[in-house]
């Protein structure tokens, strides 16, 4: 059974089990998480899509950590006009374990 749920304005694919990075949630650290806005779901050769969202679905998921990813540089230039910025950004993420899959 696998689950598409959207956290952040993406949309991410998982199973039991499965670890997972979004942008950062406000949780602490070893608390659950219940995500309602599950778009699909799939088990047991059955299909359940929702428009937009499967009514009483939901993903169970506890927080495993909260860290920062890999530096991106934002390079800004306009030629002949000696104009340069340059600006470096570290996103936060939550690292997500996928506890349960709940379907009504």
């Amino acid at each position: 059974m696998f689950a598409v749920f959207r956290s952040g304005g993406k949309q991410y694919r998982v199973t039991v089990g499965d670890l997972v990075d979004v942008e950062k949630l406000d949780v602490p650290v070893g608390e659950k998480v219940v995500i309602d806005d599950v778009l699909m779901i799939y088990g047991d050769g059955e299909v359940k899509i929702g428009t937009p969202k499967v009514e009483g679905a939901s993903v169970v998921a506890t927080v495993v950590d909260h860290y920062k990813g890999k530096k991106i540089i934002v390079f800004k230039f306009k030629r002949r006009k000696n104009y340069k910025r340059k600006k470096g950004h570290r996103q936060w993420y939550t690292r997500l374990r996928i506890d349960e899959i709940r379907v009504q």
